[in-house]
């Protein structure tokens, strides 16, 4: 297999020094090599949008403090560190697993927008996706923590992209619960955590949403809700599913990545396993075990599912 991270410092660089009316077609051609994340969309998307919900700069008012992130990233040796911690981490997943599939990988690593409160603030600078086989996207702003934690975002995508690649768990829209998306964040966490410790954890759960007793009994009745347009409330939070024009449900923000770990946890502490090795367990094996030794009652919501007519 081979991993390929895509040279956007340069290309960002050059979609800064441009004219205006340039910079879109230069946002999608720093973008071309992910078109691929979108093969069953007929006709393909406009990857300039796919950029900017992706939380990516805004081009259209593209100046210094971009220019400035785009060079603190070039100075923490980000795109190295990318390649070398996936790198590392696909040996972990082998020695685990011999038989694990991994995919050739795109990676694509980009600033994102210092003016979107929600990106700043409420995920703290940091927006990834590895949910499709083959492709990792990484939207990020600098900052010491950021920067610190790296490694820990490109291996968390990694375990999402190995678990769902060809020959693993499969992604059915028209089935997949909030279950499987809360127990894979926990295991993509808590593999980050066993290669990096504490800065494994996804920084925008805080401390207190971790902990929540509340925050953990709310998300298990949420598990077995359907339709991927309620998916952001349960997993992400309130914030995230307005800002998307879905439901809230009452949770904070990362609850479903903080309930997804501590189910984990309960299950690895059961089996003795590791989430290296449970890259392919199925959700409900993980959640059989661990609702149960939690002492948690799983069961529908009230959240109505989709249509499927």
């Amino acid at each position: 297999m081979t991993i390929s991270v895509i040279d956007s410092a340069s290309a960002m660089a050059r979609i800064l020094a441009a004219a205006p009316p340039k910079r879109p077609d230069l946002v999608r051609g720093m973008w071309a090599p992910m078109a691929g994340m979108y093969h069953f969309i007929p006709g393909g998307v406009d990857m300039a949008t796919v950029h900017r919900q992706n939380f990516g700069f805004d081009w259209d008012s593209a100046n210094d403090q971009v220019r400035d992130a785009v060079d603190a990233l070039a100075a923490a040796d980000a795109w190295n560190r990318v390649e070398k911690a996936i790198e590392g981490a696909i040996v972990c997943l082998r020695a685990a697993d011999p038989a694990v599939a991994v995919p050739d990988l795109t990676v694509l690593l980009v600033v994102g927008d210092p003016t979107n409160a929600h990106f700043v603030d409420e995920v703290q600078g940091m927006s990834g996706f590895g949910g499709i086989s083959r492709y990792i996207a990484i939207t990020v702003w600098p900052t010491p923590l950021v920067l610190n934690r790296l490694e820990a975002i490109a291996v968390h995508e990694l375990h999402h992209n190995v678990r769902y690649a060809p020959g693993g768990i499969v992604w059915d829209p028209m089935t997949v619960t909030v279950g499987e998306h809360v127990v894979s964040e926990g295991l993509a966490d808590v593999f980050a955590a066993e290669l990096y410790g504490d800065a494994g954890y996804t920084h925008f759960v805080s401390e207190a949403t971790r902990t929540d007793d509340q925050v953990l009994a709310k998300v298990a009745t949420g598990l077995d809700v359907t339709g991927m347009q309620n998916f952001t409330a349960w997993v992400h939070g309130d914030a995230s599913a307005r800002l998307f024009g879905a439901e809230p449900v009452g949770l904070p923000t990362g609850a479903g990545y903080a309930a997804g770990a501590r189910l984990v946890r309960a299950y690895l502490d059961a089996t003795g396993g590791t989430a290296a090795q449970n890259v392919h367990t199925p959700a409900g094996d993980i959640l059989r075990l661990a609702t149960s030794r939690l002492g948690l009652s799983a069961g529908r919501s009230q959240t109505r599912p989709a249509r499927r007519d």
